[in-house]
């Protein structure tokens, strides 16, 4: 009987490899770097889509409480009836621009004010208010004018501590330069400058030109103020002269260089 020929026996040398399985490496089946795109973006996609519906479409993150901080002559409840703030919208979704915006426009009396988010459910109102520094009579009631020389409030009482101004400029080529609103602002310039003890004794400032500055304080004094310039030498030369002599009745620093004191 013949053997098994050379074909049937296989070629010398050569291994039968047509029935052997794929390699698998140490590191367990190799994923093409397309699939592991397609994996990574669908992750993505998924934990994109899960934070957008924790901030519009859960209830997690909703405002549920309003907080106000600063107030002083304003009350909470009335800041936060104009801040108007949508309970129960989603916090992320709150216009904090448009509610300062609205807050600072229907609230004068409001110099800045931050709406900050709270997190997770607030939203805090954190209000300055403007602080008068001169009062201006009209009508039997009073502006409050504050350092910038924004008028913002008319009050029925005068607040306590706060100077009267008395704007009464004369005819004159000053009046015609400068106008109501530049001595305005000089006036609320001096007492911006005034010492804290002659400030808390000022009764009254009265305008009548540019240059011709003067302060009414308690006890029937008087101060010469001159221009709203040199303030802060003027501050510091009405201090020396009010502790060298306490009894006296007028004060001129309109020339820094060369003050007077009168009627002790």
């Amino acid at each position: 009987m013949a053997g098994p020929t050379t074909a049937q026996r296989g070629a010398p040398g050569r291994a039968d490899t047509s029935a052997r399985p794929p390699h698998i490496g140490p590191e367990g089946p190799r994923i093409s770097r397309r699939l592991l795109l397609v994996l990574i973006g669908v992750a993505v996609a998924l934990l994109t889509a899960f934070a957008v519906w924790v901030l519009y479409g859960s209830s997690w993150l909703r405002v549920e409480k309003v907080s106000t901080s600063g107030v002083e002559v304003l009350t909470r409840e009335e800041v936060e009836a104009v801040a108007a703030t949508p309970i129960g919208a989603p916090l992320v979704s709150v216009d904090t621009d448009a509610m300062e915006h609205r807050l600072r426009q229907k609230l004068p009396r409001i110099d800045t004010v931050d709406v900050v988010r709270s997190w997770p459910h607030g939203i805090g109102l954190k209000v300055t208010e403007r602080k008068p520094v001169l009062l201006v009579e009209k009508g039997g009631k009073f502006v409050e004018v504050d350092a910038k020389g924004v008028r913002f409030a008319t009050v029925d009482q005068a607040p306590k501590g706060v100077p009267l101004l008395e704007l009464k400029p004369e005819p004159s080529a000053s009046l015609r330069r400068f106008g109501d609103d530049r001595l305005l602002r000089e006036a609320v310039r001096v007492a911006g400058d005034l010492p804290a003890g002659v400030a808390k004794d000022t009764e009254v400032v009265r305008v009548t030109s540019f240059d011709a500055i003067s302060l009414l304080l308690t006890r029937d004094r008087e101060v010469i103020w001159g221009s709203g310039e040199d303030g802060t030498a003027k501050a510091r030369i009405l201090a020396a002269l009010m502790k060298a002599e306490p009894k006296g009745g007028q004060f001129d620093v309109s020339a820094p260089t060369a003050p007077a004191v009168s009627g002790s």
